[in-house]
């Protein structure tokens, strides 16, 4: 399934930026960290662990965006990061096993087994209906922050078993959103959507970045509403996770301009940080306090081996990595206007003051979508699923991507081999009959969520396939299993 060609992994340093050798500070960190084509340690494959090569490049993305009189004459010759991140990105071994379900309860038992007798007299729909599967998006395609899209409770309605079969078609939730955990973020949708969802069929921006727990014991992690980024990384095994909070309680001048309530300072764990060694920088979900965290993330990426309050001869031969859960510069909101900037925003800004301070690109790691990492996770999340609703560990063939944004939902899905469908309820805002210019739906573009399901499902399973199920159905008279409801 996936089309992914080598060149599409390769990692190269910007022109003109050749690379600085040096010793390897973080060799013997931790056990299963890997060299690659790097001389800064990186997460190999071992353990519990898989490495994926990323499809984007390492390097910043600032360079382009920045007046070249942004760097001082004075600075030494402008060289390229020596630790080349891009190279891999690691990801779980395989699907948490929560086996938490969030929403209404079940249909009675009676239309159960009423529906198998159905599918029973309709093997090859049953079989078609099996090896079909949806990845939606959310913002922008399920709901507009805590507003759902109403179309959105008639489609999962349906995938959840309302169809002319009873039977239940596999979908999970992938998604660039984060900063909870994703029982919490469940929960919610759960009640939004009028749904049962399962955190076994969801994937957020950073739930892959579970992975990174068994190689980094002290991480600094930001951004989300208030600390609940902390909890998400506890959650994934990190054993010592600081919050930007933490640090502005220990030191309120940290942050001349930071934000800092009486809230904040019963939460905040403060300790002395000047002793503490960081060994990598998560960006989990959108900053709620960009001064406080531009400053302390820079000041960790200065310093002389993630030790607060010194700075590093040579910023780049000490720095500690840095991590991104997702790529996108825009997404949908509740506002009427244009879609809002996100993570992408704040992490060019990153890049942007770095490369101002230090004359040198800095060297990232960015999860998400379009990222390959995220969607050979999700191969596994599916499969996983569809064991637990059809006792059948396989990987569906045929996989509609819905999403609202070309360049992550659309690009990606259309560079791993599934079907994608371009809704307009998002940050394309295309007129009728237009597809993105740059990264066209394969699919095809459609008015919302509902619209792209009917027509992937009527699809594999044909036009007369009911998207409705009859409660008056019986197989005894209706010899061919099908409602008569539309």
């Amino acid at each position: 399934m996936p089309r992914f060609d080598d060149a599409d992994f390769a990692v190269v340093s910007a022109p003109g930026t050749p690379r600085t050798e040096g010793p390897n500070p973080f060799a013997a960190a931790r056990p299963g960290l890997s060299r690659g084509n790097s001389s800064l340690a990186i997460p190999g494959g071992d353990g519990n662990t898989v490495e994926v090569p990323a499809s984007r490049s390492s390097i910043s993305d600032a360079a382009a965006l920045m007046h070249n009189l942004s760097l001082s004459p004075s600075m030494k010759e402008r060289r390229g990061s020596r630790n080349s991140f891009g190279t891999s990105l690691p990801i779980p071994r395989s699907p948490r096993h929560s086996r938490s379900r969030m929403g209404p309860r079940r249909p009675e038992v009676s239309q159960d087994i009423l529906a198998s007798q159905v599918q029973d007299m309709s093997k090859e729909k049953v079989a078609a209906a099996k090896n079909m599967a949806f990845a939606f998006d959310i913002d922008g395609v399920l709901a507009h922050g805590n507003e759902p899209i109403e179309e959105a409770k008639l489609a999962l309605k349906m995938l959840n078993g309302d169809n002319e079969l009873g039977i239940k078609i596999p979908y999970i939730l992938l998604t660039n959103g984060g900063g909870k955990t994703e029982i919490a973020r469940c929960e919610q949708l759960a009640g939004l959507l009028e749904s049962p969802i399962s955190t076994d069929q969801f994937i957020q921006s950073h739930t892959p970045m579970q992975a990174l727990a068994e190689y980094y014991e002290t991480v600094l992690v930001c951004g989300g509403e208030d600390f609940k980024v902390r909890e998400v990384a506890e959650t994934y095994g990190f054993k010592n996770v600081v919050h930007p909070k933490d640090i502005l309680a220990w030191d309120p001048t940290v942050s001349p301009w930071g934000i800092f309530s009486e809230k904040d300072r019963e939460n905040a764990k403060p300790r002395d940080f000047s002793k503490m060694k960081f060994d990598a920088i998560l960006v989990f979900a959108d900053s709620r306090d960009y001064a406080t965290d531009f400053q302390i993330i820079m000041d960790l990426l200065l310093s002389e081996n993630g030790k607060l309050l010194t700075r590093a001869k040579d910023p780049v031969a000490s720095r500690i990595p840095i991590y991104f859960s997702q790529g996108d510069l825009v997404f949908p909101t509740n506002h009427k206007g244009p879609p809002r900037l996100t993570q992408g925003s704040f992490r060019i800004a990153i890049e942007a003051q770095y490369k101002a301070l230090t004359g040198v690109d800095l060297e990232r790691v960015v999860y998400g979508k379009p990222e390959r990492a995220t969607y050979t996770y999700a191969d596994e999340v599916l499969k996983n699923w569809m064991e637990q609703i059809h006792n059948e560990n396989t990987l569906p063939q045929h996989v509609y991507m819905v999403g609202d944004n070309p360049q992550s939902d659309i690009i990606g899905g259309n560079m791993y081999g599934w079907n994608t469908c371009l809704v307009r309820t998002g940050v394309f805002q295309g007129k009728e009959g237009e597809n993105d210019a740059h990264n066209p739906a394969n699919f095809g573009v459609f008015e919302n969520v509902l619209e792209a399901v009917k027509a992937a499902v009527r699809k594999e399973l044909g036009q007369d396939f009911k998207l409705k199920w009859n409660p008056k159905v019986n197989p005894v008279l209706h010899g061919d299993g099908t409602s008569a409801v539309e």
